[in-house]
């Protein structure tokens, strides 16, 4: 499972680094890598299904979590 390295932009709009994707020893389910790119700065895991979806806000459907550029 791939996923584009880089920042992202979380709905609520804070910043992360992705770092990879990686498997669940057990589950076999795909994770997501990243760390947040504010406070504390600390690394995070989030199911890949979870990661890519969709909210909704004010009625209206956006990504969870938004591809925004390269590695700073």
């Amino acid at each position: 499972m791939e996923l584009k390295k880089g920042i992202y932009k979380h709905y609520k709009g804070n910043l992360y680094e992705v770092f990879m994707t990686a498997q669940h020893s057990e589950t076999e389910e795909w994770m997501v890598v990243y760390k947040a790119l504010y406070g504390e700065e600390g690394m995070w895991v989030r199911p890949y299904d979870m990661f890519m979806g969709k909210v909704t806000i004010n009625e209206k459907k956006v990504g969870r979590f938004v591809y925004v550029g390269n590695e700073s």
